[in-house]
């Protein structure tokens, strides 16, 4: 959920669904003052060894912001909010996005994998696709 949505991250999920202690303990000693950083919450996700989605949920049951997501969407402030997009495309690139397509959106988390196998940052993928016109869905950490 995006800084408008601050202090409802919770609204999202079911009222019975309980904070896991030892994911919010973890989430909790991993914020940088109030906020928690995408790499971050995923360290603590593979240290844990437990799902981003599940260190996901417990930020959002603590109402504590993401910021500085991995792939360049938000959280980098006013002045950063996207990466810009790509002069070119690799034909190869352009492929690898195309056939990882949801509903004409790429997941997160296929964009994480395209990164991993063309050896790129994960910025680029998000201007790759910014080239493309491609907008990135579900936000492994649950964030959109």
């Amino acid at each position: 959920m995006t800084h408008k949505n601050k202090g409802g991250y919770a609204k999202k999920h079911s009222p019975q669904l309980k904070l896991n202690p030892t994911i919010a303990e973890a989430v909790k000693q991993a914020t940088i003052g109030d906020k928690i950083s995408c790499a971050a919450a995923f360290k603590v996700a593979d240290r844990l060894k437990v799902t981003p989605g599940e260190v996901g949920v417990a930020v959002d049951l603590l109402e504590i912001p993401v910021f500085k997501c991995q792939l360049g969407l938000f959280g980098y402030g006013p002045a950063d909010k996207r990466a810009a997009a790509a002069e070119t495309v690799s034909p190869a690139l352009e492929a690898a996005i195309g056939k990882s397509l949801v509903k004409e959106k790429l997941p997160c988390a296929s964009a994480w994998e395209i990164a991993e196998k063309f050896k790129l940052a994960r910025r680029e993928i998000t201007s790759a696709c910014e080239a493309l016109k491609i907008k990135i869905s579900s936000c492994q950490l649950g964030t959109f």
